[in-house]
């Protein structure tokens, strides 16, 4: 429901229920991750915090709750692929929560085809598989072409 494609991921919603901020990578600390191609990978926790306290201290006034075109140009409606690898991702948590490890692997492979960006599909099947896991990740990860996390926007707005 809220895109979540890695984690830490989080997403701001008011004490009305409305989202104020969509899925976004939400580390507590910052660290350098490693380099990725020849920059370095540099979580933005400590700025995502201080963020986040501004706006619990300041509410709808917080210039890091997203203006309505904003928050628009971030979410995006989902594809039919994505919304097709959301539905065999599911089907293959059920196959594998009820025993059939051949099709819930059937399952996954379809998921993460259609929805290759979506680490946690990658995830959830390599919890059944923890042996094979870390090599599966560091397979992945090595053939990427961009970073792992999307990069944290958290420029505040001006006007509030």
């Amino acid at each position: 429901m809220f895109q979540f494609i890695n984690v830490p991921m989080g997403v701001w919603i008011d004490e009305g229920g409305r989202v104020v901020r969509p899925g976004e990578p939400a580390w507590t600390t910052s660290r350098t991750l490693g380099v990725f191609g020849d920059k370095p990978l540099v979580i933005e926790g400590g700025e995502y915090v201080s963020a986040l306290r501004d706006w619990v201290t300041r509410g709808d006034r917080s210039p890091y709750v997203l203006s309505d075109d904003e928050f628009a140009r971030r979410v995006k409606p989902r594809s039919a692929d994505e919304m097709e690898a959301d539905a065999s991702f599911k089907l293959a948590v059920w196959f594998q929560q009820a025993g059939k490890p051949e099709l819930a692997e059937k399952y996954y492979e379809r998921a993460q085809r259609l929805n290759p960006d979506d680490w946690n599909y990658h995830r959830q099947e390599w919890s059944f598989t923890p042996q094979d896991a870390g090599r599966k990740w560091t397979e992945k990860y090595q053939k990427l072409d961009r970073p792992y996390y999307p990069k944290l926007e958290m420029k505040p707005e001006t006007g509030r």
